[in-house]
């Protein structure tokens, strides 16, 4: 029997699969439990859109993302920090920092897909890694000034 799947099923598949199972397993435990459907041509159909727009959707995504990392990419920000006698630092820079340096410049990036390996600790230029997703990547140069 073709069932649908409705929600993600341990051993079977994930949500808008369409599998073929056995009579007795799709209406004693599927069915009954609400976890998939009969598979009609309507539904196969209507899963088969689903997917392609799911599809369209993401790769524009993608696109978009890539054309924001390009245009970000060697972007230098200014970060100030509070510094003492001899040009100590009180404190490190955070990504949250880094975060609203973007932001004025005009890029919304969220402070957790801002990178930095080591913490930002003294006055000068340090290159910074931002993941806008997985495989998409670009750096920026943080400068640190003094406030």
């Amino acid at each position: 029997m073709k069932v649908i799947l409705k929600a993600d099923v341990k051993g079977s598949g994930k949500k808008g699969d369409i599998l073929e199972v056995s009579d007795g397993y799709a209406k004693n435990f599927l069915l009954k439990k609400g976890l998939a459907e009969i598979a009609t041509a309507s539904g196969i159909n209507e899963i088969q859109q689903k997917k392609t727009a799911e599809a369209y959707h993401k790769a524009e995504n993608v696109k978009a993302l890539k054309a924001l990392a390009d245009s970000m990419k060697d972007t230098a920000v200014e970060v100030p920090i509070k510094v003492g006698e001899n040009g100590r630092v009180f404190g490190s820079v955070t990504s949250a920092q880094v975060s609203s340096a973007l932001t004025e410049k005009g890029f919304e990036i969220d402070k957790k897909k801002i990178l930095m390996k080591d913490a930002i600790k003294s006055l000068g230029s340090f290159p910074v890694e931002i993941r806008l997703m997985e495989g998409i990547t670009t750096k920026i140069i943080v400068n640190v000034v003094p406030a």
